[in-house]
């Protein structure tokens, strides 16, 4: 009886009483509850579903009011394409190919807002986020299979951020902090994040938003003391270069821009809203809103990632230090570049690194709740959802601040690893959302056309190369050893056996494969 009861506190509303067996219906994991939602007025003098069912309906008129209500989701989505990570990928293409990888990094762009605006339409259509829908679509073993990926891309990804928060920490210390103590202090911001929330919606998204906006201030500071060549700047955006020496750099690019959580996480913040799905113009509506906020936010972040790659291009490209600069030393190097104008550089690049760090860690937090509570269906309240969540990520970031010296050359590696790690689980992401919103019978009318298909695979299929390219020059370079070697070679076997049964799963072929499977046994 005691179990029962110290089960029962944990779920949310728990400890209430009012045993009716239907209450634990209520409690079936969603990414927000209705009372937490924020309402988008409607005016009376719009259009509501009236005529015939299928009958087209006119666009809702753009209301700037109703555009505000609904920005917040791809503020915080967007940060996924701001993380540490991708700030020493930008910088790393800085110096080490110049301007040359601009036109890049704007594709990638393209590509990431494609996978995001897919997988907001997903969330809004349905009303339910991408980890729920996995756990209705596939069997219960591949379920699983897709929540460990999931949660492996979301340590690998989570370290590296804390990581860069614990280093801003360290060097805004004056080194006084160490590596591990920058560690404890990043810890605490899912209490932040608890409180936030505690608040409401808009509360939590307008923190993220001077988040994004300290980001922008920061190193568009940078990008004026540093003054990087605007003509040069728009030849790397129009002309595509690519040559045998960046072409680490360049995957490093597109494997840092689309990130496995984010597509998870997005598919959750768009269910913030209140949003009648029985209603067509209203999830039209929703779509349309969630569109044009989800590219306000990526073009945002798109000059946030400019600004990082034009100043160590500026400063760096063709010197000695263009190979050794990393998270840790990049402020130190252009502050004995540049000195000092307004305000000392270093401190510049730390307070937007920070910034950087502390968003993504509390998004991370946020997406690890909705991707555990969706594959698992976990009935927890948020605060014990968040604590098992920060745990994930806090405990082997400790080990690598305790046993890792940032200026190591073993960092490097551990980097690429880590990278390799969260690149390898983007199929498992983007197949099952594709899949999804290619499903007439789950999408309805909102399902999406041929030609979207059509360029979603082809994006998925190109970043799936770019994740072979990683896995070969990782297991070329650094895996040593028969046993190793062999070890990774059936692992890589089952891996790829999984992505073609997502792949083929809902096929005539798979039905065929299936049918005739069963018939002979």
């Amino acid at each position: 009886m005691a179990s029962r009861d110290l089960a029962e506190s944990l779920l949310p509303g728990g400890g209430g009483g009012g045993g009716a067996s239907s209450s634990h219906d209520e409690y079936e994991e969603r990414a927000y509850d209705s009372d937490d939602k924020v309402s988008i007025s409607i005016s009376d003098s719009e259009p509501d579903d009236v005529g015939e069912p299928g009958a087209a309906r006119p666009r809702p008129t753009f209301s700037w009011r109703k555009l505000w209500r609904f920005t917040g989701p791809g503020f915080l989505m967007c940060i996924g394409f701001l993380d540490p990570g991708n700030l020493e990928g930008d910088l790393q293409a800085g110096a080490a190919a110049g301007y040359q990888l601009l036109w890049l990094l704007l594709w990638a762009t393209v590509m990431g807002a494609l996978v995001q605006l897919l997988s907001a339409r997903l969330g809004v259509v349905t009303g339910k986020h991408l980890a729920e829908l996995c756990r209705e679509e596939y069997p219960p073993w591949a379920t699983r299979a897709l929540w460990v990926m999931t949660e492996l891309a979301l340590v690998g990804a989570d370290i590296q951020e804390v990581i860069g928060s614990a280093i801003a920490i360290k060097i805004l210390s004056g080194g006084i902090v160490p590596l591990w103590g920058g560690v404890v202090i990043t810890a605490f911001d899912c209490f932040i994040f608890l409180f936030l929330e505690n608040y409401g919606v808009r509360k939590l998204e307008a923190f993220f938003g001077v988040l994004i906006a300290t980001m922008a201030i920061s190193f568009a500071i940078m990008f004026g003391e540093t003054k990087p060549s605007g003509k040069e700047l728009l030849i790397g955006l129009v002309v595509p270069k690519l040559s045998s020496k960046t072409i680490k750099q360049a995957v490093g690019i597109v494997g840092c821009i689309i990130m496995p959580h984010n597509v998870f996480l997005h598919s959750a913040l768009v269910q913030s809203r209140k949003i009648d799905t029985k209603k067509k113009s209203r999830v039209q509506e929703a779509v349309y809103y969630y569109n044009i906020e989800s590219i306000l936010a990526l073009i945002v972040s798109f000059f946030i990632n400019i600004c990082v790659t034009t100043v160590f291009a500026k400063g760096f490209y063709g010197s000695d230090k263009a190979d050794n600069i990393g998270l840790e030393n990049a402020g130190q190097y252009l502050q004995e570049k540049y000195g000092t104008a307004l305000f000392p550089v270093l401190y510049i690049w730390a307070i937007g690194l920070l910034a950087s760090g502390q968003s993504s860690t509390i998004t991370g937090t946020y997406a690890g709740q909705f991707v555990m509570g969706g594959f698992l269906n976990l009935r927890l309240k948020k605060w014990l959802r968040a604590v098992i969540t920060r745990s994930f990520a806090i405990i082997p970031t400790m080990i690598v601040a305790l046993f890792f010296d940032t200026e190591d050359p073993t960092m490097d590696v551990l980097n690429e690893s880590l990278n390799v790690l969260q690149s390898i689980q983007i199929p498992f992401a983007l197949i099952p959302l594709i899949t999804l919103v290619s499903s007439e019978q789950l999408m309805g009318s909102f399902v999406v056309g041929p030609i979207t298909k059509v360029i979603s695979w082809i994006v998925t299929i190109f970043l799936m190369l770019i994740n072979g390219y990683l896995i070969l020059s990782f297991y070329t370079n650094e895996v040593r050893g028969a046993v190793v070697r062999s070890s990774l070679c059936v692992v890589l076997a089952v891996y790829l056996a999984f992505i073609i049964y997502l792949i083929l799963r809902n096929t005539t072929l798979y039905s065929r494969l299936r049918s005739s499977v069963s018939k002979s046994s």
